[in-house]
C-alpha cells in the first residue's frame, strides 16, 4: 500500500488512528498531536491528517481521549428526569443543554418513569460512562447510594425535588406556595367546593402541593372532604376517571385543582366531554402547550422552568469549576396565569 492509498476496510468497522497516520504518510502520535490541538504540530501537517481523515470518516475517540487528560474530563453530564416526553421535562432538558452547550458539554438524558430502582441503575450507568456530573430529578427517596461517587468527585444538583440522606445542592419550585395561589384564587371567585386532582402523594411534589390545598382551605374555614380528593397518579386516563367521578357526587365540585399537567390534560378532556368546561372551574399546576388556546383558556400555576434549569446547570458547572461551598437548596417562585377557566365564577359565570 502506497501513501495517498487508503487501506481496505472490513465493512462496518470504524476508521483507526493507524489507518490515517498511514493516509496521511505520518506517525500514529502526530495524528492525535493534531487531534488534541497541539499547537506545534506543522500546519501542513495538520491539513494533511485533517484531510486523510475526512477521506475515511475517522471521528476520534472522545472516551479514550478523555481518560488520558489530566482531569479526566469527559465533557458530558448525565440528566435523569421523570419522562423525557412530558412538556415539563422536555423543557427543562432543553434549558439545561442550552447552558451545556455554551461550556461545550453533551448532555445524556434518560427517564426515570418514577422508578427507584431505574434511577440507581441509570445513574450508576452514567457514572460508569465518566459523566462529569448529574442533573438528577428523583424517583427515589435514599440517594445514600450516591455519597462514595460524591467523595469521589462526580458533582451533583437535585432538580425539582430535593435530595434525601444525601447532603447536595437543589433547585425546587415552590409547590406549596403555588397550590395556596391556585385555591385562593378559586376561593376569591366564590367556590367552596374545590376537588383535589394530583399525582401520588408519596411523591414529594405531590405532597407539597396537597399540603397548599389543605392549607388554603383552613385558613378559609372550610372543612376538608375527603370525596373530593383524589391522588391518580400522573396519567391522564386516571384524570379522566377521576374528574367524572367527582363531578358525579350528588354534592360536586364547582372547581378543581388539578397539581400536575398530564392529570390537568386528563380533568380538561373529562369537563370537555361532559359539556361543563364553561360551568366548572379550573386551576392546573403546570403549564402544558396549547393551554392558551383552549376555550375556556387554562389558568395554571406556572412554574419558572428556564429558570430552574438554568439555576441547576449554573450550579453544577460552579461545582465542576471547584465550587466547594456548603450544599444549597434555591426555591424558584411560580407564577399564576389566568387564562379564563380559572375565573369562572360559584354559579357558572366568567368574572
Amino acid at each position: 500500500m502506497t501513501q495517498g492509498e487508503a487501506p481496505p476496510r472490513t465493512p462496518r468497522s470504524r476508521p483507526t488512528m493507524r489507518e490515517v497516520a498511514a493516509l496521511a504518510g505520518v506517525a500514529i502520535k502526530t495524528v492525535s498531536r493534531v487531534f488534541n490541538g497541539v499547537p506545534t504540530v506543522d500546519p501542513a501537517i495538520v491539513a494533511r491528517v485533517r484531510e486523510a481523515a475526512d477521506k475515511l470518516g475517522y471521528r476520534p475517540n472522545l472516551t479514550a481521549s478523555s481518560l488520558r487528560r489530566g482531569d479526566g474530563r469527559t465533557a458530558t453530564i448525565g440528566m435523569l428526569v421523570e419522562d423525557a416526553a412530558n412538556p415539563f421535562s422536555a423543557a427543562l432538558t432543553r434549558t439545561v443543554e442550552n447552558v451545556a452547550r455554551e461550556r461545550g458539554s453533551l448532555v445524556l438524558v434518560g427517564s426515570l418513569d418514577e422508578d427507584p430502582a431505574r434511577e440507581r441503575e441509570l445513574a450508576q450507568a452514567l457514572i460508569d460512562r465518566r459523566v462529569d456530573g448529574l442533573v438528577i430529578v428523583p424517583a427515589g427517596r435514599d440517594h445514600s447510594y450516591l455519597i462514595s461517587e460524591q467523595r469521589s468527585g462526580t458533582c451533583m444538583v437535585f432538580v425539582d425535588r430535593e435530595p434525601s440522606l444525601l447532603d447536595a445542592d437543589a433547585v425546587v419550585s415552590d409547590n406549596r406556595q403555588g397550590a395556596v395561589t391556585a385555591v385562593d384564587h378559586l376561593l376569591k371567585a366564590g367556590h367552596r367546593r374545590i376537588a383535589y386532582l394530583g399525582d401520588r402523594a408519596t411523591i414529594s411534589t405531590a405532597a407539597q402541593r396537597f399540603d397548599g390545598y389543605r392549607h388554603a382551605l383552613e385558613v378559609a374555614h372550610i372543612a376538608y372532604d375527603d370525596e373530593l380528593v383524589h391522588h391518580t397518579g400522573a396519567s391522564e386516563e386516571a384524570a379522566i376517571d377521576a374528574t367524572r367521578r367527582v363531578l358525579s357526587l350528588p354534592d360536586p365540585p364547582t372547581a378543581l385543582f388539578t397539581s400536575q399537567n398530564l392529570v390537568t390534560i386528563g380533568a380538561v378532556r373529562a369537563l370537555r366531554a361532559l359539556g361543563l368546561q364553561h360551568s366548572v372551574a379550573h386551576v392546573g399546576f403546570d403549564d402544558f402547550p396549547l393551554a392558551d388556546i383552549l376555550s375556556p383558556g387554562i389558568s395554571v400555576i406556572a412554574q419558572n422552568i428556564e429558570q430552574v434549569g438554568k439555576t441547576a446547570a449554573e450550579m453544577l458547572f460552579r461545582r465542576l469549576d471547584g465550587d466547594e461551598s456548603a450544599a444549597t437548596t434555591i426555591t424558584v417562585p411560580t407564577r399564576l396565569i389566568e387564562r379564563g377557566s380559572g375565573e369562572i365564577r360559584a354559579g357558572g359565570h366568567h368574572d
